[in-house]
């Protein structure tokens, strides 16, 4: 089975975690674009996926300013896990993040993949092969 869906531009982690004395919290933007992806994908009505999951990421940032693809990442896949995608990111086997061009607003591209017991130890994936 594979999901396909397109996401808001989310905080980078460094704005996602917020603390509070000794108590470290998501911050309020946290919270606003969990609360968003939850929302759309509610009216998928989807289900868990269960097993093995490869996980692509492409994101369009809304501006050319500096970023690293890895602090788009844990945002992303804890907003995922917390709408019901999955059960629990420790599923993942394979995680792909590509930057991609600049546009307006910025806007994130899912693709999740259940992966068979099987595929787990087969060669790589032809898809990255290619790049």
């Amino acid at each position: 089975m594979k999901l396909q869906f397109n996401l808001p531009y989310p905080p980078s982690v460094n704005h996602y975690w917020r603390r509070v004395g000794a108590r470290t919290l998501i911050s309020r933007q946290g919270r606003a674009f969990r609360e968003s992806v939850c929302s759309l994908l509610a009216l998928r009505r989807l289900r868990p996926l269960e097993g093995w999951l490869k996980v692509h990421l492409q994101f369009f940032p809304p501006d050319l300013r500096r970023r690293d693809v890895d602090n788009i990442q844990k945002p992303v896949l804890d907003a995922l896990q917390h709408a019901g995608v999955y059960h629990d990111d420790f599923q993942i086997v394979s995680l792909i993040t590509d930057r991609m061009q600049p546009v307006q607003d910025g806007r994130l591209e899912v693709s999740i993949t259940q992966v068979t017991d099987n595929q787990l130890h087969a060669d790589p994936d032809p898809e990255l092969e290619s790049r």
